[in-house]
């Protein structure tokens, strides 16, 4: 029986041919052209989105892909096909806010702090005591433009938003039989035998001399040709650069230290859980009067019991999210983090296991048991020595940046044919970079790998005259200006320079020509004499989900033979890879599964048909608040690789 894990993981690729919408294909796109900042682009519930809003949540998106792989060029990230996916990601989410919103779709606090809690780059802020760094926190969300507060604000506008689709995927219901019968289909097996006609055998047996190399070299210059690039000279100003020439005296330090001691201290912080008795926001007088009554029950239920607590909240608390931690909430503190009715009962209790009473709220009645105390903790001068350095250097350097940043924007456009002036007053050093190219390199970072600074470097006035370019704000708190001292114009790379590329390309071609045509021509061979095919491979039985190594084509191949002809001859022209003729001689049905397997399977399915209907509904809500893009449709021609035509806009 073959892995389940590896299993569910094919099925899922398969299921998706089965049920995938488009709505959620990414698009490619041609040469868009772009206008002013304040264009529209794009119109969502009769509300325009900018040019510049789609540029600013592009940039943001590749942050978010930078962070998450700095390995990832800008060049590829800044392509025209991702970039029109910031767009629809962008319609998307104006399409869903404005749904959540006509909805009332609503997000409690718990709700918010739930989520938070469970972002693991939040929870790693936390220390031995389960305390969040604030400040940590803070600096956290400023790298990324952001504050706690619109963070939160952001979230939660996030939170309700998934609510939109969350209600479709949630309520979906697929029958087993019909689980099964998807499942019976995506698991069918063919018993084929196989003669493969690699292209990498072929190749290995040419031995193409120098003038035909030569020949496919002209031919082929557009495969060859060095973009055009520059040698520069740079200097960059950040918070950093500010924060070398920095020096904070121990004094300074202690005195900091004496004045900010209430907020350096750790605040007391408290951990409670909450059994919640929900009553809806129009609810009458006698439905509240109801769910008082039940919420009575339960408060003299855990009196009672108080160690049962967490079973019962686990049991009848209507806030799904806690229950599922026996109503735990965390640790917080009196005025932040928890709604405020629910943190002033808990800060109101005395001891550990107490019990308040009826605590209503906006979201019904809630109980509240203490289940921890952190008291208020001042730490030692020494244990935050480091941490008040490092702020008092980053606020100096924040204060200083405006003046400097002044200084070297002015500096770099009155002095234009030197960069040394600027690079001597502030403090700078002199970069130096080789071969820039008017896109990002793959390993490029900072000023290089910002597009409009690299775009200055190619203008005119840089390019003719060697002047500095303008100051470019390459990131928060960072300017960057460069200027050429050598510049190499777009050329074909000699065929020195690329023979063995050459070679390799020429055997490549020549080697997958040879093996399709050899292919080819025994396909056809063994179509009109069946009988001739003798001495086959041994027989493999292959499936969607489990190929035995055999190419996709030639997987899907086989399993759309007609089973009332069999034995049957299917070739496929794998490209590249060359040729494969298979003969198809059996149909078999699907492996048994055990119970386990067949829950697992079905419980897929049924995720994905969710995941189909909830891209349905979102397709029927974009025409419902007239969701259009209005840059020129995609073209086949700028997708990456042999991507096919693309699909169309939404």
């Amino acid at each position: 029986m073959f892995n389940l894990h590896s299993r569910l993981m094919k099925f899922v690729g398969l299921t998706l041919l089965f049920l995938a919408s488009a709505g959620f294909v990414l698009l490619g796109m041609g040469n868009l052209q772009f206008g002013s900042r304040d264009q529209t682009v794009a119109e969502v519930d009769g509300q325009d989105i900018t040019q510049t809003e789609w540029d600013n949540a592009h940039s943001m998106a590749i942050d978010r892909a930078r962070d998450a792989n700095p390995q990832l060029g800008l060049n590829l990230l800044d392509s025209p096909f991702l970039r029109y996916q910031s767009l629809q990601d962008l319609v998307r989410d104006r399409v869903l806010r404005a749904a959540a919103q006509n909805e009332h779709l609503l997000v409690s606090d718990n709700r918010l702090i739930a989520a938070l809690q469970q972002d693991p780059t939040i929870e790693a802020l936390r220390d031995e005591n389960g305390q969040l760094d604030m400040d940590e926190y803070s600096r956290l969300l400023s790298v990324q433009g952001m504050t706690p507060e619109s963070y939160e604000a952001g979230l939660r506008m996030d939170l309700s938003r998934r609510q939109v689709l969350g209600g479709i995927v949630d309520s979906e219901v697929v029958s087993a039989a019909q689980a099964d019968a998807t499942m019976a289909l995506a698991l069918q097996q063919r018993e084929i035998r196989v003669v493969h006609f690699d292209a990498a055998d072929y190749a290995a047996r040419l031995d193409p001399d120098e003038d035909e190399l030569k020949a496919w070299y002209e031919a082929h210059l557009d495969r060859y040709q060095a973009p055009e690039s520059v040698d520069i000279q740079y200097i960059v100003l950040d918070l950093d650069s500010i924060k070398r020439n920095i020096h904070v005296s121990e004094q300074k330090l202690r005195d900091y230290y004496e004045q900010n001691a209430d907020m350096l201290a750790a605040p007391e912080q408290r951990r409670a859980s909450h059994i919640l008795v929900a009553v809806g926001a129009g609810a009458s007088n006698a439905e509240r009067e109801k769910a008082k009554a039940r919420a009575e029950q339960l408060l003299a239920q855990v009196r009672a019991a108080p160690d049962t607590f967490a079973e019962v909240a686990r049991e009848d608390s209507d806030d799904e999210f806690s229950a599922q931690q026996g109503g735990d909430l965390g640790f917080f503190e009196r005025d932040k983090g928890m709604d405020e009715d629910i943190a002033k009962a808990a800060f109101a209790l005395q001891d550990k296991g107490d019990i308040s009473d009826l605590v209503s709220t906006d979201f019904g009645y809630h109980i509240v048991q203490l289940t921890d105390i952190k008291r208020a903790d001042k730490p030692s001068f020494d244990a935050v020595r480091a941490r008040l350095e490092e702020q008092l250097r980053t606020q100096q350097a924040q204060a200083e940046f405006s003046e400097m940043a002044d200084e070297f924007t002015n500096g770099v456009y009155e002095q234009p044919d030197s960069l040394e002036p600027v690079a001597q007053k502030l403090g700078l050093d002199i970069q130096t970079a080789e071969g820039v190219t008017r896109t990002p390199a793959p390993d490029a970072s900072g000023a290089l790998a910002n597009p409009r600074f690299l775009k200055a470097l190619f203008s005119a006035d840089a390019l003719k005259n060697r002047n500095n370019t303008e100051a470019i704000e390459t990131g928060a708190n960072q300017l960057a200006s460069g200027r050429v001292t050598a510049y190499s114009a777009a050329h074909a790379r000699s065929y020195e320079e690329v023979a063995d590329d050459v070679r390799a390309a020429f055997v490549a071609e020549h080697g997958a020509r040879q093996a399709r045509e050899a292919g080819e021509q025994q396909y056809q061979a063994w179509q009109k004499a069946p009988d001739s095919a003798t001495d086959l491979p041994d027989p493999i039985t292959v499936s969607r989900v489990e190929p035995q190594g055999e190419p996709p084509a030639l997987v899907e191949a086989v399993l759309r033979a007609d089973p009332d002809k069999l034995p049957v001859f299917v070739g496929v022209d794998l490209g590249d890879a060359g040729y494969a003729v298979a003969r198809v001689d059996k149909v078999l049905p699907p492996e048994q599964q055990d119970a386990q397997e067949q829950a697992l399977l079905r419980a897929r399915y049924a995720q994905l048909w969710s995941m189909a209907e909830a891209s349905a509904y979102y397709d029927f809500l974009r025409s419902r608040y007239k969701a259009r893009i209005l840059v020129p449709l995609p073209t086949a021609d700028a997708l990456p690789g042999d991507a096919g035509p693309a699909p169309g806009s939404p």
